[in-house]
């Protein structure tokens, strides 16, 4: 954790703020290890304060030992106003984006004299690389995703509603270790399949039709998020063509993704293959994003993109086709930026599979 801390203080430093307080739960467990639903992290140049309440201070003081744990007794934010008082805070920077307007308003009355200084993404263009040690977490929890889409193969047939594929998912990976699924699965069957964000139904799949799959495993903070598109039965000819499209465009965008590659140019590797083949109108998300502590994470691969690809980087490449009234394919994988190019986390087949009817 001090090593994160130290990059967070260097920020700062550049910034000219004396102090940086965030609430956010990610960005909270990334610099103190905190797993608690309540308190407020305040780094300054030289102490690390963890403030909470009088139910999570024991195990702030467990999880937390490199952080000063201030139980704030009655009000959080008076005792907040306290700390930064003590501790000589005239410029506090703030996540703009994630504290709500009354929190602001709170924060600038109680705090008095500090000056509120708005930053956007500071934790998070640290969490951009991940280490080995957060690898060894998320390589853990591609694994439970991996397992979970080898178990469903046996799963899928006709007569089975999409959304008891997604309880049977979200079951087998707890049973794995998981403390949940990463987000809203995604079970889009038949038509339902042109839908990039379809998620689960009561629709009942149907011999013949394609099924997308996209969920992934939380695991002790962090997140996987895969993508297969399977048939139950042979599929329509035009289907299969854009599922050989799709995996063209993947692999082409794999082998893209390595140091000094633009986050453009790796949305582009996908985006002109699908293009050429008749179907750029029908691929309307970017190609991949960040993953971590949360699903989707900086830095984004899509056409309007800033980042350039470098070491410690962990994204997702997911391009996908859909046609309203047919269906869709989307293929996703989590790779991970290393010096000589990339790991891919992921080695599930990507071959069209056709499950028995």
């Amino acid at each position: 954790m001090s090593k994160r801390i130290n990059k967070l203080r260097e920020e700062l430093a550049q910034l000219g703020a004396d102090a940086f307080i965030t609430e956010k739960a990610e960005n909270r467990f990334y610099l103190s290890g905190f797993t608690g639903s309540t308190a407020w992290v305040i780094v300054t140049a030289k102490d690390s304060f963890l403030v909470t309440d009088f139910r999570y201070v024991e195990q702030a003081q467990e999880q937390a030992p490199d952080f000063k744990v201030i139980n704030n007794e009655r009000k959080a934010v008076d005792c907040m106003a306290r700390l930064l008082k003590e501790n000589g805070v005239n410029r506090l920077a703030f996540e703009a984006g994630s504290v709500s307007f009354q929190t602001y308003s709170d924060w600038s009355q109680a705090f008095d004299s500090v000056e509120m200084v708005p930053t956007n993404g500071l934790v998070e263009k640290i969490r951009m690389f991940k280490d080995e040690s957060e690898m060894v977490i998320i390589r853990e929890a591609v694994r439970i995703a991996e397992a979970a889409f080898e178990h469903i193969q046996g799963f899928i047939r006709p007569g089975v509603r999409e959304v008891d594929v997604a309880l049977e998912l979200e079951y087998f990976m707890r049973k794995q270790g998981a403390s949940g699924s990463a987000f809203d699965m995604i079970v889009a069957s038949g038509a339902r399949g042109a839908l990039p964000h379809g998620r689960a139904s009561e629709k009942v799949i149907q011999a013949g039709e394609m099924v997308t799959l996209d969920f992934g495993a939380a695991y002790k903070g962090y997140n996987s998020d895969i993508t297969r598109t399977l048939s139950v039965g042979e599929p329509d000819p035009k289907l299969k063509e854009i599922y050989d499209i799709v995996l063209r465009a993947q692999l082409a965008g794999l082998e893209a993704l390595k140091p000094g590659v633009s986050c453009k140019d790796a949305d582009a590797a996908t985006r002109d293959i699908i293009t050429a083949a008749g179907y750029g109108d029908a691929y309307g998300h970017s190609a991949g994003h960040g993953l971590g502590l949360e699903v989707h994470e900086i830095p984004g691969l899509s056409t309007v993109s800033t980042y350039v690809l470098e070491p410690g980087m962990l994204v997702t490449m997911e391009p996908g086709i859909y046609v309203s009234g047919l269906g869709g394919v989307r293929i996703e994988d989590d790779v991970w930026i290393t010096a000589d190019g990339h790991e891919n986390l992921n080695k599930s087949t990507k071959e069209l599979l056709i499950l028995p009817v």
